[in-house]
């Protein structure tokens, strides 16, 4: 059952104030219970304070309903300490979760707080007596103790996670002197307990980033987990102070990636980036760069490094990945549609989006074959494939049997992530040779070597080995004369062109017969069909309304 939780920002000791405006709102509300990021109480410097302390002390002061909150940039008063030490609480319904600490709540809601401000290697001492739990600073071990918690549904931390803005347009205040300090040991408790809410305190301004998902681990590979960060604003400024929300502790992850959402900024630290002049493709979301003949090519002597998951752009890991394209994730693949996409949106009419998709293993793989984990690769490679039939059934039922596809792999050693690319094609041009014809001319007028035709039983599927191109056309069966067309079965030709290592391959090859066939030359290259961001989502959106009856991964 759902519960209804409120979030407050600093309440620096108006304690009279927010409690009251508190109490009014939990009439109407019924909030299950409260947190209150940031500093609880003052500096206690001015007498106003001493005397909001006296009286939630004294009882004038009522907490109107259960609310937790930790240690802010300032340590707590000497009278509240005491007082939580003889008593476990402040005063009915006001509860201290601790610098570092975890409660799981009476609805079920597990907590974890890491309060105070880290502190300096050279300043910190270890803390000998409990006194210490209620002061301003931590140490990353106190981060690090966290991890054994192994998963929150809230996380509440005083300071940022480091790149949390990574990879985000929410909106921030144009001075960045008002940014809360960034700390990668509070990054790290994120990432550990991939909690579904993460708040924090950002005394000035309100902030609220994009949802972001963790990866799939090997113990929960169906899961993947999806963290709201939000930093509260005090409650003396003039921005948003209070955050209502609904959490159920016994709902299942969402199986999709909500519109917008990215990829975990928590997963890597940034490095910068070194230019690959000859891996260029690497560096376009979704589309390879155009290559530049057939000659064979020299290796340059001082060659950069091939670049890791976290900077290749087809890693779920990199922060910079455009999520918003990313339409399935399944258990060893995801599905996106195509930056730049060959058709534009409205060419085929029957899909009413452009259709160009990309199925890419969770593998960071230059090929299929190079995965080493046997079991591993058959299953990417059986899931791939079940992408495919998906994205078959799909276009045939919404065209009547007006579309079939082909779906095309560059496999090169030397490559840094396979992926296959889908595109519907109109059936009568595969039915009467001229998608088979088109790559073999193709091929021909630039020299490259001769495309086999293998028979689809004869496949190798995923142990495919060296170096190659292979292209799949498929289109459905011909119902005789049938409006509808049976969507259940199909017949696929399989062409294999085989590529030594040296030989300079045009990567943009799959994408340029198709351009010239369907005779969309002036998209051949994809930054010439670049969309807005807004274009992109809505593609993406219809896509995902189309699909979803036919994706297995929301099964």
């Amino acid at each position: 059952m759902a519960s209804k939780i409120i979030v407050l920002g600093g309440v620096n000791c108006q304690l009279k104030a927010v409690f009251t405006k508190l109490a009014k709102l939990q009439v109407k509300q019924n909030f299950a219970f409260a947190i209150i990021v940031g500093n609880l109480f003052g500096d206690c410097s001015a007498e106003s304070e001493l005397d909001e302390i006296s009286a939630l002390l004294q009882g004038s002061i009522n907490v109107p309903l259960p609310t937790y909150f930790t240690v802010g940039d300032l340590p707590l008063p000497t009278r509240i300490v005491e007082k939580i030490e003889a008593n476990d609480e402040v005063c009915p319904n006001l509860y201290f979760l601790g610098k570092r600490g975890t409660l799981k709540t009476s609805e079920g809601i597990r907590i974890a707080a890491l309060g105070g401000k880290l502190a300096s290697a050279d300043s910190h001492k270890p803390e000998s007596n409990a006194s210490g739990k209620f002061q301003s600073t931590y140490a990353e071990s106190d981060a690090r103790a966290l991890f054994g918690t192994h998963s929150a549904d809230i996380l509440v931390t005083n300071q940022w996670p480091k790149g949390i803005r990574v990879g985000s347009k929410a909106p921030l205040p144009e001075d960045q002197s008002v940014f809360p300090a960034e700390i990668q040991c509070v990054a790290d408790v994120c990432a550990t307990l991939k909690p579904r809410y993460h708040f924090s305190a950002s005394d000035p301004f309100f902030y609220e980033r994009e949802p972001f998902f963790h990866l799939p681990t090997e113990d929960s590979p169906d899961v993947k987990p999806l963290t709201r960060f939000i930093s509260m604003a005090s409650f003396q400024s003039k921005q948003k102070s209070m955050y209502a929300f609904s959490l159920d502790p016994q709902a299942a992850p969402s199986f999709t990636v909500p519109v917008g959402a990215t990829a975990s900024p928590l997963s890597a630290p940034q490095s910068k980036r070194k230019g690959l002049p000859t891996q260029r493709e690497s560096f376009q979301r979704f589309a390879p760069t155009e290559g530049e003949g057939h000659r064979p090519y020299k290796r340059q002597r001082e060659r950069a490094p091939p670049p890791g998951p976290d900077q290749c752009f087809f890693c779920l890991s990199n922060p910079n990945i455009a999520t918003h394209l990313i339409t399935s994730i399944g258990d060893e693949s995801y599905l996106t549609t195509a930056k730049g996409p060959l058709p534009p949106t409205d060419f085929f009419s029957s899909l009413g989006f452009p259709g160009h998709m990309l199925i890419i293993p969770f593998s960071h793989s230059p090929t299929l074959n190079s995965i080493q984990d046997p079991e591993s690769r058959a299953s990417t490679y059986n899931e791939m494939q079940r992408y495919r039939t998906a994205l078959h059934k799909m276009v045939t039922d919404r065209s009547g049997g007006k579309l079939g596809a082909v779906t095309w792999e560059v496999s090169r050693t030397n490559g840094i992530h396979t992926h296959w690319q889908f595109l519907p094609v109109p059936i009568d041009l595969i039915r009467d040779g001229l998608v088979d014809a088109a790559f073999k001319v193709e091929a021909e007028n630039l020299k490259y070597p001769r495309f086999s035709t293998i028979p689809v039983s004869e496949s190798k599927g995923a142990e495919e080995a060296g170096d190659f191109f292979r292209l799949w056309i498929w289109n459905s069966v011909d119902t005789d004369g049938s409006t509808e067309a049976d969507t259940a079965s199909g017949e696929e030709q399989m062409l294999m062109l085989e590529l030594s290592q040296d030989f300079r391959f045009d990567l943009q090859f799959g994408r340029r017969v198709m351009a010239k066939l369907l005779e969309l030359d002036k998209r051949m290259n994809w930054r010439d069909a670049t969309q807005t961001v807004e274009e992109e989502e809505a593609d993406t959106a219809a896509f995902k309304e189309a699909f979803k009856k036919y994706d297995f991964a929301l099964e």
